[in-house]
């Protein structure tokens, strides 16, 4: 109970801005001295006479969203485990050369990258631009891996392979299911990254590759306060909604696996 009030505040802090987003939402028009204000969902109306561009928009961001975390998962698992378990002499170097992109500023990383893709042919295109979000977001993926590796410890897989279990079988039966919260936290901040980011969309992507944070951004800073207000609770209740979706399937996942 003595958490209790920090708690409160942190919810306080959460809710009030959402309340005030719901209150814009459906009365942008609220002004003094009205006591009331007036419901108009001017917003909800603009977006269901023209779907298109905004479920273009989401849909291209949840696309390369979750690419990225496919990407990164791929790009990280085997450097994870070397991490964890390998003793060499420059490790803590290569380590904190491998995270080096998540303290690099985006603009600066970016810029160079962009040159370099235009070289190669992949700027202005949706694979380029999953490759840098992989590129900047990357490290998070490893150090969530590296410390589930960490946790794991190497006796499951050594017992597993002492009984005669394949590499392959021992990574799909022995280490994944452990390995599972570690990937579940890890692609939460990687989505959070790819789906949130808009400069390097917008630099990479050239103005071709939708996103909903290029939907956004222009209705923020415009007139209508209905309309951008309920783009921002829709992208603020995308990663939520799939947060509790993952969360469900892991929970589902551990409890069916363990109840054999």
């Amino acid at each position: 109970m003595r958490h209790a009030p920090t708690i409160i505040i942190l919810a306080l802090l959460f809710l009030l801005p959402v309340g005030v987003l719901i209150m814009q939402a459906g009365a942008p028009g609220w002004r003094f001295p009205e006591l009331m204000p007036e419901l108009t969902f001017d917003g909800l109306c603009f977006i269901a006479a023209r779907p298109g561009p905004f479920l273009t928009a989401l849909a291209s961001s949840l696309g390369y969203s979750l690419v990225t975390v496919a990407v990164t998962l791929a790009m990280t698992i085997l450097p994870a485990q070397v991490l964890a378990f390998r003793t060499f002499p420059g490790k803590n170097l290569l380590e904190g050369l491998l995270l080096l992109p998540a303290l690099v500023p985006a603009m600066t990383f970016s810029m160079g990258l962009h040159f370099i893709f235009i070289k190669i042919g992949l700027a202005d295109t949706t694979p380029g631009v999953i490759l840098v979000l992989s590129m900047i977001s990357y490290p998070y993926m490893l150090r969530a891996l590296t410390t589930g590796y960490t946790l794991m410890g190497r006796e499951y897989a050594v017992c597993a392979r002492n009984l005669g279990a394949s590499k392959r079988r021992v990574f799909l039966e022995v280490e994944l299911p452990q390995l599972l919260p570690a990937m579940a936290a890890g692609a939460s901040v990687v989505f959070l990254v790819a789906f949130s980011e808009y400069f390097l969309v917008f630099l990479i992507g050239g103005g071709s590759v939708a996103s909903f944070t290029g939907y956004l951004f222009p209705l923020i800073t415009s007139s209508n306060r209905g309309l951008g207000a309920l783009v921002t609770l829709v992208f603020l209740a995308v990663p939520i909604v799939l947060f509790v979706v993952l969360e469900l399937g892991l929970y589902r996942y551990h409890r069916k696996r363990w109840m054999r």
